[in-house]
Parts: C-alpha cells; structure tokens; sequence
C-alpha cells in the first residue's frame, strides 16, 4: 500500500515537472484559451446552466486570467473534476490552473508538487443534518452514516474528529457534489460533510432548504485557492497577482463600474500601477499594460464576486466573515501593487 502511494505521489510530481517546462503562458497565449479545472457542478462556486455556460465565484477567478493574458474573459474551456481526478488532470497537463474548492495543506504543496497561488475562500469543515433528527452538535453523531466525497480534506479530518470525541461513523464514499446531494436527500447517510461553504451552496439547492441544518462546529481550516505546478513561476506570478489585482481592486474602490474612469488616471499612485497609467507591471509579467483593469471588468473585484456569487443576497447566503477585506477585520489581503 505503502509503495502505490508513493508511487502515485511520484509520478504525479513526475507528470508536473515535464509539463511546467514548456512555460504555461506561452502555451495558453498561442492556444488563445485558458483550460481551467472546476468542480463538477457547485452552485455558486462552479456550475454551468441550462445553456451549459459556466458561472461562479471560483468561474470568476478563471474568466479574470483569461481577460488578463488573452484579452477575453470568455476564452475559457472549464473542464469539470472530482476530489480524485483533479490533480492528475493539472500535473498532465490537461488544464492550466485548477480554481476548485481545493484546500492548500503541506502535502499537495509539497509532495504533489503544486504551487498554490493564494486564497480566495477561508473555509472549515461542516456537517450538515436534516433538521428532523433533532441533532445540534457535531459531537452527538455517535454511529451516524456519513457521505464524504473521496480524495479530499475531509476524509482525514472527518476522522480526526470522531476519534477526538471517541465517537464512532460508518463512511458513505460518494466522487462528487452531486451523486452526494442525491445520497443524502435518499437517506442513504444521515450526514454530509464538506466545506462549510459548499454545504451552503448545496442547501441551497433543496427544495425546502430549512429542513437541512448547518451544525455549530467548524472542525478545520480549509484555506481554499488556485494552483499551478511547481516548475512555472512566470504562470504562477500570472494567476498570483490577477487574484491579488481583484482583491487589491475592492480595497482601493476600484470597480467594474468605474475601473474605465480609473484607468485615464487618478491621484492614486497605487491605483495608477494598477491600471497600468503608470509603472510597467504588465511587462514584468509578461502581459499588456492594462491587463489588471481587463480582470477587474471580466466580472468585478473580489467583493463584487463574491456579493454577486455566494454573498449574503444570493440563495447561498455567505456573510463575508474571514473573507471580508483586512481593513473590515477578515483576512483578505493583497501585497502592494509597486
């Protein structure tokens, strides 16, 4: 057991170096699209309509590096993957960054051979019960059924939990979002477990979501973000200071609204290298002049995305809590643009 995965850790890791050498964003300028790795379908996160357009928050991390490298925010191939699949479809090569609900630990940094280019959701564990089985606390689900999606966070820390609490569970292995809101709604586990989020997101969805309960305990942190391989710092930069542009953006009031009155120029310095009137940032990239205002207008800044996909007005209701902006009290936070 031992050796496979080991194995498997090695020639994911092998998989990776052979295809960051070739330099991601010479491959994407001459393929003019970006293929980015989604999940399979989460309402507000990732998931496409009837018409099979995708949108989302994470969608929105995808569409802004399209609009900075290729001018285009519809340039996008979004190619769906499960806890299992995800990783081996970035290290091929496959896709060029996955923005899906992945959490960044030591190990897929490290081991897997990935680079995580920052965080755009903080995010912890949560259970989600029907609100008929008059539970209200994590710690009273001694030899519950639980449905967890394979190759995940969860799994460990689903374990972890049970053995802390000397409380026993019988795992419901489900790949993806969806085959777990079917088990679940089916009775075949008493509990889901995920991302507090996407279990929001999730509830959502239900035809009467008020008889689902989001339990009190939050038993990780899950700090959720894109990821690049190890071996292409250039592409790695590329997507790193996109997102920060977006987070940067809300802090300075920069908004698709006003990000074409901004960049004729502005007595803010800061904002100015932004948008590229001053500075050549672009160039140090790799990209034109103005590829930060072109992320900001692909879907908004970062508090435009995420009020517009998960926020507290949209049926998946998330309060910006850790995610609101460092000068609100949350942990959002851009280095300086200079």
């Amino acid at each position: 057991m031992k050796k496979s995965v080991i194995f498997g850790a090695l020639t994911v890791a092998g998989l990776a170096a052979g295809a960051a050498a070739a330099g991601t964003l010479d491959d994407v300028k001459a393929r003019g699209k970006l293929n980015c790795g989604v999940t399979t379908g989460l309402v507000g996160f990732a998931a496409p309509d009837a018409n099979g357009k995708w949108d989302g928050f994470d969608v929105g991390v995808c569409r802004a590096v399209a609009a900075a490298v290729l001018g285009d925010p519809a340039a996008v191939e979004f190619v769906p993957t499960t806890g299992k699949t995800r990783f081996t479809a970035l290290a091929s090569g496959e896709i060029d960054m996955l923005a899906r609900n992945t959490t960044w630990t030591f190990s897929r940094d490290v081991d897997l051979k990935f680079t995580f280019v920052g965080v755009n959701y903080y995010d912890g564990q949560g259970f989600m019960v029907p609100s008929e089985l008059g539970v209200s606390s994590a710690k009273d689900l001694d030899g519950a059924t639980v449905c967890i999606q394979t190759g995940t966070t969860t799994e460990l820390n689903l374990a972890d939990f049970f053995r802390a609490n000397n409380i026993s569970y019988e795992p419901v292995p489900i790949e993806t979002n969806a085959e777990g809101q079917q088990q679940y709604l089916a009775g075949a586990c008493d509990v889901y477990t995920t991302d507090a989020s996407g279990l929001a997101a999730t509830r959502a969805t239900f035809e009467d979501p008020g008889a689902h309960v989001l339990l009190p305990e939050i038993i990780s942190k899950e700090p959720l973000g894109p990821l690049v391989r190890h071996g292409d710092d250039n592409w790695g930069d590329v997507i790193r200071w996109t997102l920060n542009a977006l987070i940067t953006a809300e802090e300075l009031g920069v908004s698709s609204a006003n990000v074409g009155e901004m960049s004729s120029g502005t007595n803010n310095p800061e904002v100015n290298r932004l948008l590229g009137t001053e500075g050549n940032l672009g160039e140090m990239l790799g990209l034109s002049a103005d590829w930060a205002k072109a992320a900001i207008m692909a879907g908004g800044n970062y508090g435009e995305l995420f009020e517009k996909n998960i926020g507290e007005n949209t049926p998946i209701g998330l309060a910006r809590g850790l995610n609101a902006q460092w000068t609100d009290g949350g942990l959002i936070y851009s280095p300086p643009f200079r």
